[in-house]
């Protein structure tokens, strides 16, 4: 089983930096993927980043591509996302998920195996 908590969410005006971190614990393996994910009201969950745990590999959408950044830290288990020049349309709540399995960086939500409960991230005009 792998717990997977998220921190870091808030307020920010469009423009703006903001970054969100994923902490992952219990059996973990070097095999794992941990991605980003958001959703807004009335839409669907959407990938936004993820990044291979053993080589650094990263994938991102090309919504966020020139903006944001996923980085990982080893030694504290953790996934963080860097939000430069934040947009209103990035307002959603953001969830870490865990992809366990070898293969590829997978954009689908259904492709994750363990998820966070989510933090908000809210951009205001």
């Amino acid at each position: 089983q792998v717990q997977v908590v998220e921190s870091g969410g808030g307020l920010v005006q469009a423009g703006g930096s903001l970054r969100i971190s994923c902490a992952a614990s219990g059996r973990t393996f070097s095999t794992f993927k941990m991605g980003w994910f958001r959703q807004a009201p009335g839409k669907e969950r959407e990938f936004v980043a993820a990044v291979r745990w053993s080589s650094g590999e990263v994938l991102y959408a090309s919504s966020v591509k020139d903006r944001f950044i996923i980085s990982r830290d080893g030694a504290k288990n953790t996934v963080s996302l860097q939000m430069n020049r934040l947009e209103v349309e990035d307002t959603a709540i953001y969830y870490c998920a865990v992809d366990r399995r070898i293969g590829v960086i997978r954009s689908s939500a259904a492709g994750y195996d363990y998820w966070g409960q989510g933090t908000q991230v809210t951009v205001s005009s």
